[in-house]
């Protein structure tokens, strides 16, 4: 599938943007800017991971001081993207991603949290339900 770029944002026309996967638009305007997720791409998102962002021309909009990290640690959860080769200190940059999401968006950080907790606890009951067959 291919993928529009954005030529215009929230925040003002865009001058550059970086795909981050396809669909997911990291983009930067005169001012300001942010992550750009497609319609198709929202999609995968979390319910709780929605709820940061707003829509905005066939678009879920994040800003970028505040809300993009939300976005970061959710393609990164889902593997959908990979911190980029030119990061040295992959695990600094990670928690970098944690700290700001837990500091703006807490709502969202529980809720992964619990997500989290969950899948782990449904992993360790899925062994003990086979073999009581």
């Amino acid at each position: 599938m291919m993928y529009q770029e954005p030529s215009k944002s929230p925040w003002g026309k865009v001058q550059t943007y970086d795909m981050l996967c396809p669909g997911v638009f990291l983009v930067s305007t005169a001012s300001h800017g942010g992550t750009m997720v497609s319609k198709e791409v929202t999609a995968f998102l979390s319910p709780a991971a929605k709820r940061c962002g707003f829509r905005c021309g066939g678009y879920l909009c994040f800003e970028e001081d505040t809300q993009e990290e939300v976005v970061l640690r959710e393609l990164l959860d889902k593997k959908l993207w990979k911190i980029p080769e030119r990061i040295r200190d992959k695990a600094a940059f990670e928690e970098n991603i944690n700290r700001s999401v837990k500091r703006y968006n807490p709502e969202y950080w529980r809720a992964r949290q619990s997500g989290l907790e969950a899948a782990q606890a449904a992993r360790r009951e899925a062994p003990a339900r086979l073999t009581e067959r």
